[in-house]
């Protein structure tokens, strides 16, 4: 079974994955430029904490694609039951297609699906997990910036 694109023209969702990206280009750009790199030069931090910062940001870029392209579990167009598993599936007033009881009629792809949990505009995937372990590692080391970190010796603009 080969991996299957998904690509749904809903405006809602590319403004939600708009605002993500923009947070992640935010973090990945302006919090090395303003705290990461003078700190390292100055002796502040290690390196490592740098290389993992940006490990991090590209762990969140690429869970991104995947969760925005990944198929969310669209059901066949002609499914074969077994007899024993017939009472397990219903019609669908939508589509008109047999589907699995707890499966959901998406009407962003206007396919009946297994889950509904790909279909959020944030998609609530992997990528949240990411996306919060960049933001909580920029914010501490913002915290550290101002608090923690001995003052930067160039002015930094």
């Amino acid at each position: 079974m080969g991996l299957r694109i998904h690509f749904v023209v809903d405006p809602h969702g590319w403004c939600c994955m708009g605002l993500i990206v923009f947070v992640w280009l935010y973090n990945f750009f302006l919090i090395p430029k303003i705290v990461l790199f003078p700190h390292y030069e100055e002796g502040h931090i290690p390196g490592i904490l740098i290389i993992i910062f940006y490990g991090i940001s590209i762990f969140c870029l690429v869970a991104l694609v995947r969760a925005s392209i990944a198929d969310p579990g669209r059901l066949p167009e002609n499914p074969k039951i077994p007899h024993g598993e017939r009472e397990f599936w219903e019609l669908c007033n939508k589509c008109n297609l047999m589907r699995p009881k707890r499966s959901h009629h998406c009407s962003r792809c206007g396919h009946c699906v297994r889950r509904m949990d790909h279909h959020c505009p944030w998609i609530n995937n992997c990528l949240c997990f990411y996306t919060e372990l960049l933001t909580c590692y920029a914010l501490m080391f913002s915290f550290c910036h101002y608090y923690y970190f001995l003052p930067l010796k160039k002015r930094n603009l």
